[in-house]
């Protein structure tokens, strides 16, 4: 078992990891959530004795890393891939590994075969490519037999049947009765690997719970509703019954409505009763990512803002309306809903106005007005394409054809 009492580790006036416990216990896999610069690395740099902490203790089976007799059959650890010498072969890294251990040398190709690298193993590491650094950064791990297990990003790289390959390690070493502590920002991962969740933010501990109650902790399900989209009094007027009935209503941008705070079978008696035809009531349960979402969003330090695009943003075709937002947007528990349906093979399209064509990324640009001129810019469509015209004089000034191979220069360029 792994314990940590009061936790803390300074470099200088910043504080990476402040007044942090939790245990991580045998038998089960234990994931650690935290956004980039939480601490999810320094604290396991500490569990393994490589930082000192600050204050506090950690220890390992009652004892800390150091002072463990022969550490490297009791703990096993991924923390780098890359820490490894490029010149050396993957058999070579390991044997040398295990002599240092105490460790038989046939036990550097058992490791091997279960990471799956036993035919590149007289190869040097330096050729290996992301997923079989992670392997063999797996393999080290595993190399002393070890009844507490640590990985940092242990999918890094890895193909589809490498993640599936590493769930079920997991898995399996903790039916072993094993302690096994993994760190990763792949909630999907997680929420099929991980039976308990340690969450930090900031260097201080958010939540040290199982996943089903963290899940539920930090979330709610909500119900998705759609009325006819030809009948749009007939959504307000299912809006204002489920309101009156005490429920929290929220339009989406596809015109579906989400609903909290009823039951589904509630909802379908109301809709009855205000006689509105339902064209969907869908039960939406929340996962492991916007539960996670939800309770580290104070305290996520890298944030990106949107790119405002500052003098490249074209006006918009005449007879077509800004985006209008959407109610609740910004507010704090509000998160977008699923991306709105393609229709027509029109991915982004949006919708004509009355006597205007469709407009949209895929869709050709209207006809100039008259007395407008073209857009040199835009790609005319099947409809668009014009006589060929003319060919230009046989001698033109050097300038000015400089200027038209090339007319995205500036006019001081030309």
């Amino acid at each position: 078992m792994i314990e940590a009492v009061g936790l803390t580790k300074r470099y200088g006036d910043k504080t990476a990891v402040y007044n942090l416990s939790f245990q991580v216990r045998p038998g089960s896999v234990t994931g650690f959530l935290g956004p980039n610069g939480s601490g999810k690395s320094t604290t396991m740099r500490m569990i393994l004795g490589l930082d000192n902490p600050t204050s506090g203790t950690v220890t390992i089976g009652g004892y800390p890393y150091r002072k463990l007799p022969n550490a490297p059959r009791q703990v096993g650890a991924l923390l780098d891939a890359k820490a490894v010498h490029g010149g050396r072969a993957a058999r070579n890294h390991l044997l040398s590994l295990a002599q240092l251990s105490g460790i038989p040398a046939r036990r550097v190709d058992e490791v091997l075969a279960v990471v799956g690298l036993q035919e590149v193993a007289g190869k040097r590491s330096k050729g290996f490519s992301l997923g079989m650094g992670q392997r063999l950064g797996i393999a080290a791990a595993l190399l002393g037999d070890p009844q507490v297990l640590l990985f940092d990003e242990p999918v890094n790289g890895l193909d589809p049947e490498g993640i599936l390959w590493v769930r079920n390690l997991m898995k399996s070493l903790a039916a072993e009765g094993r302690t096994v502590f993994v760190s990763s920002h792949l909630m999907s991962e997680m929420a099929l690997t991980a039976d308990h969740l340690i969450v930090i933010g900031r260097g201080q501990l958010l939540a040290d719970m199982s996943v089903k109650d963290f899940i539920s902790a930090n979330s709610a399900d909500f119900a998705r509703v759609r009325t006819p989209d030809t009948e749009p009094q007939q959504r307000e007027k299912l809006t204002a019954a489920l309101t009156e009935a005490g429920g929290h209503v929220l339009p989406e941008q596809d015109g579906a409505l989400r609903v909290t705070g009823l039951p589904l079978p509630r909802i379908s008696d109301i809709a009855h009763d205000t006689d509105v035809r339902l064209w969907e009531l869908s039960p939406h349960q929340a996962s492991l990512e916007e539960a996670y979402m939800r309770m580290t969003q104070g305290a996520v330090d890298y944030r990106s803002s949107i790119d405002q695009k500052a003098g490249l943003m074209q006006p918009l075709p005449p007879g077509v309306q800004p985006p209008v937002p959407v109610p609740g947007q910004g507010q704090p528990g509000w998160y977008a809903p699923p991306p709105p349906q393609q229709q027509g093979g029109q991915p982004f399209s949006m919708p004509a106005q009355p006597g205007q064509p469709p407009t949209g990324p895929y869709t050709a640009p209207p006809a100039p007005s008259a007395g407008q001129q073209p857009n040199p810019y835009t790609q005319p469509g099947p409809q668009d394409q014009a006589p060929v015209p003319a060919a230009p004089p046989a001698q033109a000034p050097a300038a000015d054809a400089t200027a038209a191979a090339d007319p995205t220069k500036s006019e001081d360029a030309r």
